[in-house]
């Protein structure tokens, strides 16, 4: 009898895995459920989203309009909307010199915590020297001492080496405090790579650095574009740490903001659009780098 002549008898027809039949309900109830879990998701990104838009429209607005009514009121009139603010906002010595001070902070600031966070991850994942573990729990101890203890004995040690009310001194300062966080991270996302992976690169000839930019850092790509978002969003939008050590004479974008406020009431020509300017260069930093962001996130999940 030939292969051809075999017929599946009814035991091994059987014996075959059927699918479940749904019901026409079951499907509408399903597809109604994945329906009503979009529908939320959206109002939730419009929610969300609200602060934002109202802060864009009072920008939009002139003083008087914003006194006399909330911004919604802009759909009945949205011809009395007016880029006179942002004119205003850019003949401001103090808000234009604020933007670029808080850039000079916050790139310095966000690069160093990167490279250093870097080599130091890899040095704690792959590299062998006394004391190794140890140094490591130090790192991951520094990450429970909160800002605020600091203040005064960093505000007299940088009085003493001439860093106080200083550029240096404010990026120092984030740089001390973002490293812990940046190693930790970085050093965890490092010790998931293969180590067969580094050992036929070394056995290729490759040395450490050469292993480190050649191999390590495509691999941890998306790990430290994660980290330099949060770093860069953490040092943009602080308050505290710029109150304190930044020059009065030339602050980043919150304080020069918060100086703005009036006696007797808000500078509103140039608190809403610079606020509002403020709030989209991170905004733009995030969505620039949203797929990176996204993958660093997803390989943790994984990983």
């Amino acid at each position: 009898m030939s292969a051809t002549d075999v017929r599946p008898t009814r035991s091994t027809a059987s014996a075959r895995p059927s699918r479940p039949v749904r019901s026409p309900a079951a499907r509408l109830a399903s597809a109604a459920a994945s329906g009503a879990v979009r529908v939320f998701l959206v109002l939730a990104g419009l929610f969300w989203l609200l602060p934002t838009v109202g802060l864009l429209l009072s920008s939009l607005r002139s003083p008087s309009d914003i006194a006399a009514s909330g911004w919604w009121e802009v759909f009945a009139a949205p011809a009395r909307l007016t880029t006179e603010n942002y004119a205003h906002l850019l003949a401001n010595d103090t808000i234009t010199g604020s933007l670029l001070n808080t850039v000079l902070i916050t790139v310095p600031a966000t690069l160093l915590v990167l490279v250093i966070g870097s080599f130091a991850g890899y040095a704690f994942a792959w590299l062998e020297f006394p004391g190794r573990d140890w140094w490591f729990l130090g790192v991951v101890a520094l990450l429970v001492v909160p800002v605020q203890v600091a203040l005064v004995p960093v505000s007299k040690l940088f009085g003493v080496v001439g860093l106080f009310e200083t550029t240096a001194g404010v990026v120092l300062f984030h740089t001390a405090f973002g490293l812990p966080f940046a190693i930790f991270l970085l050093r965890n996302f490092f010790a998931e790579i293969p180590r067969e992976l580094l050992e036929a690169a070394r056995l290729d000839g490759a040395g450490e650095i050469r292993l480190f930019t050649r191999v390590v850092l495509p691999l941890g790509g998306p790990a430290i574009a994660s980290l330099g978002i949060f770093q860069f969003l953490w040092v943009w939008n602080d308050m505290l740490i710029a109150l304190i050590f930044a020059d009065s004479q030339s602050p980043p974008i919150t304080v020069a903001l918060q100086q703005q406020v009036r006696q007797f009431g808000n500078n509103v020509d140039v608190l809403a659009p610079g606020a509002f300017l403020s709030m989209v260069v991170p905004l733009v930093v995030f969505f620039a780098f949203q797929r990176q962001f996204a993958s660093g996130v997803m390989a943790g999940a994984v990983k």
